[in-house]
């Protein structure tokens, strides 16, 4: 078991149950999109769980049950949502830059650099970029404390 997954059991068992059991979103080059999740989901430390030839699913390693998180082939479809953000967990500040650093080398485009937001809070850390479709991600770890 990782510290990554003793993190999460720490959480589940904190709030008892998640509020999503999982979540899909839609793409318009699966090819593309699963590069790009590959690398930015894999700088986080999550893994590739399985892939079709119209969906690829995403979670821990050795996850079993429906994936997480999954992007799905919509086709000439819209793939992007109006408002939709998703913020990934990290376990450190480094993860948090490798998301954002593969993000970019990946076809995403930056929506804001790595670092603290005042505005959020003290200990908000996060990295913010846009998938090849659009779709606004952010990686982040709440830091408990905060040297002023």
């Amino acid at each position: 078991m990782s510290l990554a997954d003793d993190v999460m059991i720490l959480y589940l068992l904190k709030i008892r149950r998640a509020v999503f059991d999982h979540l899909s979103i839609g793409v318009t080059d699966l090819e593309r999109s699963a590069r790009f999740y590959d690398a930015t989901l894999g700088a986080l430390g999550y893994v590739r769980l399985w892939r079709t030839r119209r969906a690829a699913g995403y979670g821990h390693e050795g996850f079993e049950g429906e994936a997480p998180f999954a992007i799905i082939d919509v086709g000439e479809q819209s793939a992007s949502i109006a408002g939709l953000h998703l913020a990934f967990s990290a376990l450190d500040r480094e993860e948090v830059k490798a998301f954002h650093e593969a993000a970019l080398k990946f076809g995403g485009v930056c929506d804001g650099p790595p670092g603290i937001r005042e505005n959020y809070d003290p200990g908000y850390y996060a990295a913010f970029a846009r998938d090849p479709d659009g779709h606004r991600l952010e990686a982040v770890i709440h830091e408990t404390s905060v040297s002023a």
